[in-house]
């Protein structure tokens, strides 16, 4: 594979997941029009929406991913991009602690884990 053709598929990816899932650089190789029509959906359900922020968008998606029992590269990845749109760690936790009622420990600790572990690694800048 060409480097030019490497490169589209990292754009193309990127534009289809704003996460750097490793899988979406080779969906866009393999499927370039599957990954060009969910960029919209993507666009609507993760970019800026008109009344809620980004930050608060993905602390509901880590509360389903902590519910569910998602990876925790994939929670860890949502609390990252919190993180990039001004969460802090006090709202992290307190989304988790909220996700917590309805979803039981294991939700709870799954997105505790996570936070903790960006924790550990120095993410939180603001507090």
């Amino acid at each position: 594979m060409s480097e030019q053709r490497s490169g589209s598929d990292k754009s193309l990816a990127q534009e289809a997941s704003p996460y750097g899932y490793p899988y979406w650089e080779w969906v866009a190789r393999e499927d370039p029009e599957y990954v060009k029509a969910r960029k919209p959906l993507s666009d609507l359900s993760v970019g800026e929406g008109k009344a809620l922020p980004i930050k608060y968008r993905e602390m509901v998606i880590i509360g389903l991913l902590a519910y569910r029992g998602a990876s925790q590269e994939g929670i860890l990845a949502h609390i990252r991009r919190a993180i990039q749109y001004g969460a802090t760690k006090r709202e992290l936790l307190e989304a988790i602690q909220s996700a917590a009622v309805p979803g039981g420990g294991p939700t709870f600790s799954a997105g505790a884990r996570a936070l903790m572990q960006l924790d550990a690694e120095g993410a939180f800048k603001n507090g």
